[in-house]
């Protein structure tokens, strides 16, 4: 489902003239097979959120090839990973990324309207995916009327919203509480096993990483072969 190829990055410092390069990832190669948890860890600054950029196509590698559902995205458009994102993976953030002026509802059905389908089955959709969550009674509740795990869920259901068989995680944990980061991580769990989804979860978090199938480790912009592996 996703696969990864002698994948490098850098990123250019300073003025032009004065520009010096800063390596970040080094000849990565991995894959990730449909309905696997897959966790990353890694220091801050070891590369682990800049990957999971490339393969949400935020940023376009300096070399190497990333293969998701048998498309080779590495030279996708801007435009054309837009449009491949909403149909195919769905993306869980550390610091929530909701719009603020809007409501739990809008926030979760706006992929829906970038997606041109229409009101009626916005409706129908959004409310299904608010109650998987369990924030059915919180449509008209802005993001600071809401707690820091009821904001996550309002993230996991916009994550949801379009049935994509890819969600990539970047400490989807990272602002909450221990009891509320079991709570996610059980759900987590649930929709793999209910419905299949691949996730891939990048955290410094050990606990975090024990939810995954197999656990990888990157360090200093290398992917650490052998990792450990947990069973549910």
């Amino acid at each position: 489902m996703i696969t990864v190829k002698n994948l490098s990055h850098h990123f250019e410092m300073g003025k032009k003239g004065q520009k010096t390069t800063l390596p970040v990832l080094h000849d990565i190669s991995f894959s990730i097979n449909p309905g696997e948890i897959v966790t990353m860890i890694g220091r801050s600054g070891s590369g682990k959120s800049t990957l999971l950029n490339l393969i949400g196509g935020f940023i376009r590698p300096v070399s190497g090839d990333i293969t998701i559902n048998q498309q080779n995205v590495s030279s996708f458009s801007e435009a054309q990973f837009a449009d491949f994102r909403l149909d195919q993976i769905g993306f869980i953030f550390q610091n929530f990324q909701l719009i603020p002026s809007m409501t739990a509802y809008q926030n979760v059905e706006l992929p829906l309207i970038l997606k041109g389908i229409k009101e009626a089955e916005r409706k129908e959709i959004t409310d299904k995916t608010l109650k998987r969550v369990g924030l059915e009674d919180f449509h008209g509740h802005y993001p600071s009327e809401l707690s820091g795990g009821q904001q996550q869920r309002v993230g996991v259901a916009r994550a949801l919203v379009l049935n994509p068989p890819i969600i990539l995680a970047d400490e989807p944990t990272g602002s909450l509480d221990s009891e509320t980061e079991a709570d996610l991580l059980n759900f987590i769990q649930q929709l793999n096993q209910e419905l299949k989804i691949t996730f891939l979860i990048i955290t410094h978090d050990e606990q975090v990483a024990k939810i995954g199938h197999r656990t990888v480790e990157i360090q200093d912009g290398r992917l650490i072969e052998g990792g450990d592996t947990h069973a549910f």
